[in-house]
């Protein structure tokens, strides 16, 4: 599935993405990633899961969970004190 995006500065004046609501926990998960080098490394995670080499893949960046399976993503900001965690 395909979710549309924009780029948006927040306070501080860094920019931020800015995600359909129902991924936009995911937003916080990708405003960590810092390098391409860790993009490029993060991608062949998820390629790895989508081709079966393996069933799943957890990343835990700065405190945000991320599952990935074959058919679904989790997300968790364990540190949200707002629905949705």
């Amino acid at each position: 599935m395909k979710y549309s995006y924009r780029f948006d500065k927040d306070p501080f004046g860094d920019i931020k993405i800015i995600l359909p609501e129902e991924i936009s926990l995911f937003s916080d998960f990708i405003e960590n990633i810092t390098t391409i080098e860790q993009t490029d490394e993060y991608i062949e995670y998820i390629q790895n899961v989508l081709n079966g080499i393996h069933e799943d893949f957890e990343i835990d960046l700065n405190g945000i969970i991320v599952l990935i399976k074959k058919d679904v993503t989790d997300v968790e900001n364990p540190f949200l004190i707002d629905d949705p965690y």
